[in-house]
């Protein structure tokens, strides 16, 4: 009776082996078109997800199987197959039909108004299927897989990390359908800056906050009222006051200058320091600020289409940032570059609002910009600003780490337009573990110049009063996990000094990186995490013209 319930058990788990590895490809396709709102191809997908899924769960299921649980060695596995099988089943019965049921256009406007009705009705179903994506990622993150046939420890492994991003997207949608009715006056008329960041002169939260526009919104209808530049704010004396470590960092220049607001990369410090700089210049208060850039610009051109900017150049996704980061600084002077720059902000935001547009490929833009931290916001109503915490929209280090997280953030301290023509490379690796559970951290950071030796306009050099004026100076901060610590930093091999401060729980070093056309310079940072065993890690970067590169070497968990 034993060998006959030991092999009936074993030839379960080999059927089960089979549905759960098509399952878990299925769900990771499944979950990729559902972000990309291919809804033909997801539903046949779902189709052939729900009938291997419910073969796995019925093939792990029954009296043997479970008394087969309880048995030495075999035992875990089988309950850990058993634990994929159910959460698979549920993500294709529960999340998947009810991501599939969404009115994507909901999210859009039409015509310059947003139908909020239409989004309240889809709510309830937003936040299902958001609740069932986080418990299905939960569930499969707590199966230990190490035991597992490689097939389906590799099926899973895949599987984890596209739910992951999918209930980044499902997060967000979540927040959306709670946020935007009140955010877009559904309780009355609420106005909004957009704000342009330049990544051509860079800064923590993405590059130089330089034209904005003023957005009006009452009861779901939308409305561009107006745009101006961060010139036009002048500069603040007495500066108006941030806080003590700020301070120590970047002396008073986030308070002086609105180019500077964001030396530090808390976007809702910076959003708050710009929005009191407009107040006090036009007499406007705003509710909120939201941050874009032109690579977000021109993701959403390819979406849209071609823009017509008035006295100027037709803006397209493949020519945008080009036109906006380059041929402005070699066409145009100062005041020039800022009203064409606002004046091209408007017109794609105008289009979007006034176009009729298809959903799923702008929705897909704003997932993309949001998982690359193109895209911020910050509300002045503290319940609004508490459901976006934790949110890559947020634009906010995590105040305690689920895994430890390590911030590399860039300034530019040239006072010239060089960003356009940096790239910018970064490799974490999960170092061995300390005794009293830290464990140690090898971060390496390049920097490459891709800048011609000649031929740049003195808006895109400045006015370099020593040196090569071709050379771009960078400064690199580096925060460190929650309760961890700098150790050494290496330029080139060689000792750096590196200016020192602090992020709430997170120590601050900073490096002055300079790199001539042509170059490449590489700095390496030795950091401690806090009392965080965990053998992954994770990388929180500014957004550049071009997307880093980069890498994360894991390692086993620490020993308790």
């Amino acid at each position: 009776m034993l060998l006959s319930a030991g092999g009936w058990v074993t030839f379960r788990g080999w059927q089960a082996r089979a549905h759960l590895v098509n399952a878990a490809g299925l769900a990771k396709d499944l979950s990729a078109q559902v972000r990309v709102g291919d809804l033909a191809r997801a539903q046949r997908t779902l189709s052939a997800l729900q009938e291997q899924a419910t073969a796995a769960r019925g093939a792990t299921g029954g009296v043997l199987w479970r008394l087969g649980q309880q048995t030495p060695y075999a035992g875990d596995d089988l309950t850990a197959v058993r634990q994929i099988s159910v959460s698979v089943d549920d993500l294709a019965r529960l999340a998947f039909p009810t991501l599939l049921r969404v009115d994507l256009a909901s999210f859009l406007p039409k015509q310059g108004r947003l139908d909020l009705g239409r989004l309240r009705a889809v709510s309830a179903e937003v936040s299902a299927a958001d609740q069932a994506v986080r418990r299905t990622a939960d569930r499969l993150r707590a199966v230990p897989t190490g035991g597992l046939v490689a097939q389906v420890r590799d099926a899973v492994t895949a599987l984890r990390e596209e739910l992951d991003r999918l209930g980044d997207l499902t997060s967000a949608a979540d927040r959306a359908v709670r946020l935007l009715p009140p955010l877009l006056g559904a309780d009355g008329p609420r106005s909004y800056l957009i704000v342009s960041q330049n990544p051509a002169e860079l800064r923590a939260t993405g590059g130089m906050f330089g034209a904005y526009a003023v957005l009006h919104a009452d009861a779901g209808r939308i409305r561009l009222a107006g745009q101006g530049s961060a010139t036009d704010l002048k500069s603040f004396d007495p500066p108006l006051a941030v806080s003590p470590e700020i301070r120590r960092l970047w002396s008073d220049l986030p308070g002086m200058f609105p180019a500077d607001v964001n030396l530090s990369p808390d976007f809702p410090t910076a959003a708050a320091l710009y929005r009191e700089m407009v107040r006090r210049r036009t007499g406007t208060a705003v509710d909120g600020v939201m941050a874009v850039d032109p690579v977000m610009l021109s993701y959403l051109l390819g979406a849209i289409g071609p823009v017509a900017v008035p006295d100027g150049p037709e803006l397209s996704g493949g020519t945008a940032v080009r036109t906006l980061l380059s041929d402005s600084y070699r066409d145009l002077d100062v005041g020039g570059q800022d009203d064409f720059y606002a004046r091209a902000t408007s017109g794609v935001f105008d289009a979007l609002f006034t176009r009729s547009v298809d959903p799923k490929g702008v929705l897909s833009v704003i997932d993309r910009s949001i998982q690359e931290r193109r895209i911020l916001f910050w509300s002045v109503r503290s319940e609004e600003q508490r459901v976006l915490a934790g949110s890559r929209l947020a634009g906010q280090l995590p105040e305690k780490d689920t895994v430890p997280t390590v911030g590399v953030f860039l300034n530019d301290g040239s006072g010239a337009k060089l960003g356009y023509y940096l790239r910018f490379s970064a490799t974490l690796t999960v170092g061995e573990c300390h005794p009293d559970g830290r464990r140690e951290l090898r971060l390496r950071v390049t920097v490459r110049s891709t800048a011609p030796r000649s031929g740049l306009t003195t808006s895109v050099t400045g006015l370099a009063l020593s040196g090569d004026k071709y050379t771009a100076r960078t400064f690199v901060s580096v925060h460190t996990p929650s309760g961890g610590a700098v150790l050494t930093g290496r330029l080139d091999g060689k000792d750096t000094a590196m200016g020192s401060g602090t992020d709430g729980r997170r120590q601050v070093a900073v490096a002055n990186v300079e790199v001539g056309p042509g170059r490449t310079r590489t700095l390496d940072v030795t950091l401690l995490t806090g009392q965080n065993g965990s053998g992954t890690a994770e990388l929180v970067l500014t957004p550049t013209v071009t997307p880093w590169t980069t890498q994360i070497v894991n390692a086993p968990r620490c020993e308790q």
